[in-house]
């Protein structure tokens, strides 16, 4: 049994779509980044790869390649399970938190872990996610930024 930990950050812009877990979810802003910029996605991405001890999000989608530019942070997950699969491992669960003070992400969470599950090939009672806002405290907390963390546990 292996575990691993993933954190990401975004920080929020105007004019630009916000997806967090595989969802387009209405609000006025949304994250910055190469991809799409789904924090949830990509936390969960480098909790794996950790997991595996095959590196982080970083090294096999650079932000430097253009055929990563806005795409699905869904096809990334696709690609990690690929490549713990090809390196003989499976999933055995994954627990995650998006810390964000808006939008008010409750309603989403069931489509989120349904993304996940799918994209990973795995049942959704093996994920689990989790919102909470951090009481208007930090960057998270004046709405500067979305954050996420995932641990993993793989064999």
């Amino acid at each position: 049994m292996r575990i691993g930990h993933g954190y990401d950050v975004h920080r929020m812009v105007k004019d630009r779509k916000l997806f967090i877990g595989g969802v387009d979810i209405p609000y006025d802003m949304g994250l910055d980044g190469h991809s799409d910029a789904d924090v949830l996605l990509h936390a969960i991405c480098d909790c794996l790869l950790g997991a595996a001890a095959l590196r982080d999000i970083g090294k096999h989608f650079p932000d430097t390649d253009p055929k990563y530019k806005g795409i699905s942070s869904l096809l990334l997950l696709k690609s990690v399970s690929e490549l713990l699969k090809a390196n003989g491992y499976s999933i055995l669960n994954i627990d995650a938190t998006v810390v964000a003070q808006a939008p008010k992400l409750s309603g989403y969470i069931e489509e989120m872990i349904d993304n996940i599950s799918k994209a990973l090939c795995i049942e959704k009672s093996r994920v689990n996610v989790k919102a909470t806002t951090e009481e208007h405290l930090g960057f998270t907390g004046s709405g500067e930024g979305i954050a996420a963390h995932a641990v993993c546990i793989i064999e």
